[in-house]
């Protein structure tokens, strides 16, 4: 018997555009792209038979796309819901899971430090919460409200009574003011620090360059070459960075890199030049402050707070080295180390500019007052952190 011919279908110059896009589109999927595909040919009044045959889908599919267009529109390309197979799972057993890695596994008596995805598993069909489960479903439901028990993040209270203070000289500093005013031409900010045990490993194998779907090959085993302390003052607004290697931090090594610099310029003839440093012990406290200005009266030493290294641009330097110079870590020994350090400065320095810094004192506003509210609903980890 005759094919009857497609459903006649009138589209307007918009549906016809996003049908166009459905069809044609690369990020289209498979099954909307084919669907679009035989609205837009019965639109041009084929035939069942011929739109089957040019888009080798079966007879019934081609029958069944503009019936369905025509009475829901471009919606109606999509799948209907359907109910699917039965839950194997109530929502008090998946709620039983998600609050079970909520817990803390010595609290159950586990001997855990922290969940993976088959832990819980075991402990909810050990806890009779269901027969079984399989690690897979627990990962599931955890994802899609985003625990990850797993995972962990270290944090510290702060212990500073002067944090806002000294942190917000720090700030003003990089916003180039100083007590309320700006900083002149001739006055600079170093922010400096010590990269301790840079390490000359010397691998046992010659290190492999990367290579059609390789990468880089290092290889495992090591003999020790020794380790130094690289030191390094980084001026804030100009990007520049100069370092010394030293064998081991102290007084003395952190001194003779303050001499490097200040016995420079611009630095020698700057009015002030303030230095930003951590609470390390080789420039710790007052009498770190006055040693420094003992020995260059227009320098300035300004201490970050307690435990907010953080804050010490340096640090961001030193995660560039880390990624760029130290790792994998191959060097034959402490003498490559060192020209590789002193030839990265010079690389740096040619095309560097200052760090994007938007860290304000506003925002350390804002994070104080959210440790604040912290506190205020958590009073017990005050307590035990003024117990300790």
């Amino acid at each position: 018997m005759p094919v009857a011919t497609a459903r006649p279908i009138a589209l307007r110059a918009a549906e016809r555009e996003r049908l166009k896009k459905m069809a044609y589109g690369h990020k289209t999927e498979y099954r909307l792209r084919t669907r679009a595909q035989v609205v837009l040919h019965a639109a041009r009044g084929r035939s069942n038979a011929r739109i089957a045959r040019e888009t080798g889908l079966h007879l019934d599919t081609v029958r069944c796309w503009p019936g369905r267009f025509a009475e829901h529109g471009l919606g109606g390309l999509g799948d209907r819901e359907r109910s699917g197979r039965p839950p194997s799972f109530t929502a008090l057993q998946t709620a039983q899971v998600k609050a079970l890695a909520c817990q803390l596994p010595a609290e159950s008596g586990t001997p855990l430090s922290r969940w993976s995805a088959p832990e819980p598993a075991r402990e909810v069909v050990g806890r009779a919460i269901a027969g079984a489960i399989s690690a897979s479903t627990v990962r599931r439901w955890l994802t899609q409200d985003a625990l990850k028990p797993w995972q962990y993040q270290s944090w510290i209270f702060i212990t500073d009574p002067d944090f806002r203070a000294r942190a917000e000289r720090v700030l003003d500093l990089y916003a180039r003011t100083w007590q309320g005013k700006a900083l002149g031409a001739d006055e600079y900010v170093i922010s400096a620090d010590e990269k301790t045990s840079v390490q000359a490993r010397c691998r046992c194998h010659p290190t492999l360059a990367p290579g059609q779907a390789r990468a880089m090959r290092v290889n495992h085993t090591y003999g020790r070459g020794g380790a130094l302390a690289y030191l390094a003052a980084y001026d804030v607004h100009r990007a520049k960075v100069s370092g010394r290697t030293e064998p081991r931090t102290g007084i003395d090594p952190f001194m003779n890199l303050v001499a490097q610099i200040m016995t420079q310029e611009p630095y020698a003839s700057a009015k002030r030049v303030f230095w930003v440093v951590d609470n390390g012990s080789s420039h710790r406290g007052k009498k770190a402050a006055d040693r420094l200005t003992s020995a260059f009266p227009n320098a300035v030493m300004v201490h970050t707070p307690v435990h907010a290294s953080w804050l010490n641009q340096v640090e961001i330097y030193f995660s560039v080295v880390q990624r760029k110079v130290v790792s994998p870590n191959d060097f034959t020994d402490l003498a490559q180390v060192r020209d590789r350090l002193r030839s990265f400065e010079d690389r740096y320095n040619a095309t560097a500019q200052p760090f994007q810094w938007k860290f304000t004192t506003s925002d350390l506003d804002d994070l104080l007052a959210r440790l604040d509210r912290h506190t205020a609903d958590h009073p017990e980890e005050s307590s035990a952190h003024l117990a300790a």
